[in-house]
C-alpha cells in the first residue's frame, strides 16, 4: 500500500470530517494504532502540516508519537521531532530478552535501551510503556525492568498488568503466569517503585512527573470528544442532542476505498441512557483523582440522579469516596476496579 496514497486519504477524511468539528479547538494530535514509526519523516510532516492548515491546533499543543523500539532511528526520529512531535510513546514492554521473546516483540532488550537513551535526548517528553505480571516473571526480574526504565527518566510511564486476550495464541495456550498472589504483589511494586521515585500515581496503569500527565489521555478519560481518523480509528462526538460513536473500516484497503468511493464511517450510533451511564464511569473512574460531580450532566447531558442510587452502593460497598463536589475510586475501589464499574452496568 503505497504510504503517499494513504496520507491521501488520512487528509482527505479530516477534510469530510470538517462540519462535525468545526470552531472546536484541536488541543492534542495523538499517532498511534499499528506502528506509526514506520512512517516516513516526510509522510508525517505531510499530515501535520494538513492539520495544522485544516484545524484550530493549539500552539502548545500535544503531538504524541506511537513507537516501536524495532523501527527507532535517531535521524529520522529528529526528523519527527521536527515536523511537530513532541512526545514520543515508546513500546518497550520489557528490556529482557526473554520476555519480549515470550510476547512475541520484534525488539530485543538492547534496542529498547538504545531506543529509551536516544528518544531522551530528541523529545520533550517520554513516555514508556512497560508490562508485568509476564510469563514465568519474578519480582527481582520485574524491578530489573523498573529500574532499567527509570534510568532513562522519563517523563511518563504506563504499566500494564499482561491480560490475555480472547481469539489469541496466549488466550488458546497459556503460559506459565506469576499467581494472583505474586500479580498482586507486583502491582504493590509498580506503585511503590514509582512513587518514590516521584512519578504521580493518576490512573490506573499511568504514572507521571509533575505536569505532565498525557493530556490526550486525559481528555479520553474525563469522557472528552475526539475525532478519529484513520483505518480502525474511532471518534466521541457530542452535539446538542446527541452525543455520537463512529468507527472506521478497520483494514487499510477497505478504509481507502470507503474514503475514495465517499462513504467513511463503518459503524455510527448514538450512545443512549446506559452506554452514557456506563461509559462515563469506566473513563473517569480510571482516575485516582476522580472527577468533579458536575463532569457528569456536563459530558453526557444527563442528571445527576441517573447515577446517583449506583454512587451511593458503590460508596456503601467501600470502593468509591466522596469528598464535597469530588467523586473518587477508593483505594479498594482502585484494586478491585471491575467490581466497581460493574454497579454501573444496566
Amino acid at each position: 500500500m503505497p504510504e503517499a496514497a494513504y496520507v491521501d486519504a488520512l487528509i482527505r477524511e479530516i477534510e469530510h470530517r470538517l462540519p462535525a468539528v468545526w470552531g472546536r479547538p484541536v488541543e492534542t494530535v495523538f499517532i498511534g494504532g499499528g506502528t506509526p514509526s514506520l512512517l516516513s519523516p516526510d509522510a508525517l510532516d505531510r499530515l501535520l502540516t494538513a492539520v495544522r492548515t485544516l484545524l484550530p491546533l493549539r500552539s502548545w499543543a500535544e503531538i504524541t508519537l506511537e513507537a516501536n523500539p524495532g523501527t527507532f532511528e535517531v535521524a529520522k526520529f529528529r526528523a519527527y521531532a521536527e515536523a511537530g512531535v513532541n512526545r514520543l510513546s515508546l513500546g518497550v514492554q520489557s528490556f529482557d530478552d526473554r520476555f519480549l521473546k515470550a510476547l512475541g516483540r520484534i525488539h530485543g532488550g538492547d534496542e529498547a535501551r538504545a531506543a529509551a537513551a536516544e528518544a531522551g535526548a530528541i523529545f520533550e517528553r517520554i513516555n514508556l510503556d512497560l508490562m508485568y505480571a509476564l510469563p514465568e516473571q519474578t519480582l527481582p526480574e520485574l524491578k530489573t525492568d523498573l529500574n532499567t526504565a527509570l534510568s532513562f527518566a522519563p517523563s511518563h510511564l504506563s504499566c500494564y498488568h499482561l491480560t490475555l486476550e480472547p481469539n489469541t495464541a496466549f488466550a488458546a495456550s497459556p503460559p506459565p503466569l506469576p499467581d494472583d498472589d505474586v500479580a498482586a504483589a507486583m502491582q504493590d511494586v509498580v506503585e511503590s517503585t514509582l512513587e518514590q521515585a516521584g512519578y504521580l500515581h493518576y490512573e490506573t496503569s499511568a504514572y507521571a512527573r509533575p505536569n505532565q500527565a498525557c493530556r490526550h489521555n486525559l481528555n479520553y478519560w474525563q469522557f472528552g470528544d475526539y475525532l478519529g481518523i484513520g483505518a480502525g480509528a474511532h471518534s466521541k462526538l457530542s452535539f446538542r442532542d446527541r452525543v455520537l460513536r463512529r468507527a472506521n473500516r478497520k483494514l487499510p484497503r477497505e478504509y481507502m476505498a470507503g474514503v475514495e468511493g465517499g462513504v467513511f464511517p463503518a459503524e455510527e450510533r448514538t450512545l443512549g441512557t446506559d452506554d452514557l451511564r456506563f461509559e462515563f464511569m469506566m473513563n473517569a473512574l480510571r482516575l485516582n483523582a476522580g472527577f468533579e460531580n458536575g463532569l457528569f450532566p456536563e459530558r453526557t447531558g444527563l442528571g445527576w440522579d441517573k447515577v446517583m442510587t449506583e454512587v451511593a452502593q458503590a460508596e456503601a460497598r467501600g470502593l468509591l469516596e466522596r469528598d464535597g463536589l469530588i467523586v473518587r475510586p477508593s483505594a479498594l475501589g482502585r484494586r478491585y476496579l471491575n467490581d466497581l464499574l460493574e454497579i454501573f452496568l444496566d
